[in-house]
C-alpha cells in the first residue's frame, strides 16, 4: 500500500486544495482502499497540525469542551465512520473530516448550542399559485455574484442571526449590486424583545421584525461578532441596511420556497440537524428518521438556489455558518421535495431592503 506523503496531507485539509489530494486518500477515504494504522497516524498528526495549531483560526482551548477524552481515539473512530458511510453505495452524499473531527457528537451540538427546537408556526403565509412552469430547473444565486461570503459562527447558538443577516446582504446586493457587510452580534444583543434568545436560539422570521421596527443593521465593523451575548450597543444612525414590510413567510410548500428564490432572491430557511451531518462534504444531503415537524428544528441557514443531479435527485443548495472549510465551501446540497428534516416549515426573506445611510442623509437635507 502506498503511504500518503506529509505534503499531501496538508493539502488534504485545504477546503481550496482539495482537488489536487493524492488519489491514494480518496480511495481510501470512499472505503475503495484500506486504511493503515499507520496512515490513520499521519492523518490525525497533519489534522492537529492544520486545525489546532496556533495560526489556524481555530482555537484550541476553546474547542475542547469536555476533558479526558481521547481526541485521537474520538478521530480514528469518526475516520472509520466517514469511511462506511462513503462505502455505502446507496447514500447520496459523501462525508469528509473538518475542523470537529475529534469532537464527540455531544460536545459540536454542544459548541454550536444545537439543542433546543423552534416552533416556526407562523401567520399570513405567502403562497406563489401553481407557476412552476416558469421557473427553470436549475438556479444558482452564487452565479449572480448576490450571495455574501460564508461567516463562522463559533461557539454560540447564533444561527439564525447568520441566516438573517446573509439574507439581508444578498437582497441588498441583488437590489443594490454592491456588498455590505452586516452585524449578526447586533442581532444577539439587541432582537431579544422579538422572541430571540442570542446565543440560544431565535428565528429569521422575527429578526426580520426586528430590522424593519429599529432602523436598520449596522455594518460589522460598527458593531463587531463576538459569539457570545451582551448588551445591545446599538446607536442612533448606526444602520446601514434597513427592511420595508418585514417578513415574507413563505406557505408549506417546497414548490413554494422554489419559486420565492428565483423571483426573490436567497430565502431565510431551518431543518433539523441530526448526528452525523457534521461530517458533509458534497453530494445531496439525504437521511432516514430526521424529524420534520415544523416544532423540530433546529438549524437556520440560507437557500440560495435549486438543481437536480446526474442521478435525477432534486436538491437545495444551502449556505451554512460554519465558515468555508466546512462542507463544500461552506454550503450543502439537500434533497429537495421531501421535506427533508423539516425544510419546509420555516421559511422567509425581506419584503424589501433599503439603503439606510442614504435614508438618513435625505432626511437630514429635509
Amino acid at each position: 500500500m502506498k503511504t500518503i506523503s506529509a505534503s499531501v496531507l496538508i493539502l488534504l485539509f485545504s477546503s481550496l486544495a482539495m482537488a489536487d489530494v493524492h488519489a491514494d486518500y480518496h480511495k481510501i477515504i470512499n472505503g475503495e482502499l484500506p486504511i493503515s494504522t499507520q496512515q490513520v497516524d499521519e492523518i490525525y498528526s497533519k489534522f492537529i497540525q492544520h486545525y489546532k495549531s496556533e495560526n489556524s483560526g481555530f482555537n484550541p482551548v476553546e474547542h475542547y469542551i469536555t476533558k479526558g477524552i481521547d481526541r485521537k481515539a474520538t478521530f480514528a473512530n469518526k475516520l472509520q465512520q466517514i469511511i462506511k458511510h462513503n462505502s455505502d453505495g446507496t447514500n447520496t452524499y459523501k462525508k469528509g473530516l473538518n475542523a470537529f473531527s475529534d469532537m464527540t457528537d455531544e460536545e459540536f451540538f454542544d459548541y454550536y448550542n444545537i439543542k433546543a427546537e423552534q416552533n416556526c408556526s407562523a401567520t399570513n403565509r405567502k403562497s406563489f399559485g401553481n407557476s412552476n412552469a416558469n421557473i427553470p430547473t436549475e438556479w444558482d444565486w452564487r452565479t449572480f455574484g448576490v450571495v455574501s461570503p460564508v461567516k463562522n459562527q463559533g461557539k454560540c447558538g447564533s444561527c439564525w442571526t447568520f441566516s438573517t443577516v446573509g439574507c439581508v446582504e444578498s437582497h441588498y446586493l441583488l437590489k443594490y449590486g454592491a456588498f455590505r457587510n452586516l452585524s449578526e452580534q447586533q442581532l444577539v444583543d439587541c432582537a431579544g424583545d422579538y422572541d430571540n434568545h442570542g446565543c440560544s436560539g431565535g428565528l429569521p422570521s422575527h429578526a426580520f421584525e426586528y430590522i424593519k421596527d429599529n432602523g436598520g443593521l449596522a455594518l460589522e465593523t460598527t458593531y463587531p461578532y463576538k459569539a457570545a451575548n451582551g448588551q445591545c450597543s446599538i446607536q442612533k444612525g448606526q444602520q446601514s441596511v434597513g427592511i420595508r414590510g418585514g417578513a415574507v413567510n413563505i406557505s408549506l410548500n417546497e414548490d413554494d420556497l422554489k419559486q420565492a428564490i428565483y423571483l426573490h432572491g436567497p430565502v431565510s430557511v431551518a431543518f433539523r440537524v441530526i448526528d452525523g451531518f457534521r461530517d458533509y462534504k458534497s453530494g445531496v444531503y439525504a437521511v432516514e428518521g430526521c424529524a420534520n415537524g415544523p416544532n423540530d428544528v433546529n438549524h437556520a441557514v440560507l437557500a440560495v438556489g435549486f438543481g437536480t443531479d446526474e442521478n435525477k435527485v432534486d436538491y437545495w443548495i444551502i449556505k451554512n455558518s460554519w465558515g468555508a472549510a466546512w462542507g463544500d465551501q461552506g454550503f450543502f446540497k439537500m434533497k429537495r421535495g421531501v421535506n427533508m428534516c423539516g425544510i419546509q416549515n420555516c421559511n422567509s426573506y425581506p419584503q424589501d431592503v433599503f439603503d439606510a445611510q442614504q435614508a438618513a442623509s435625505f432626511l437630514k437635507l429635509q
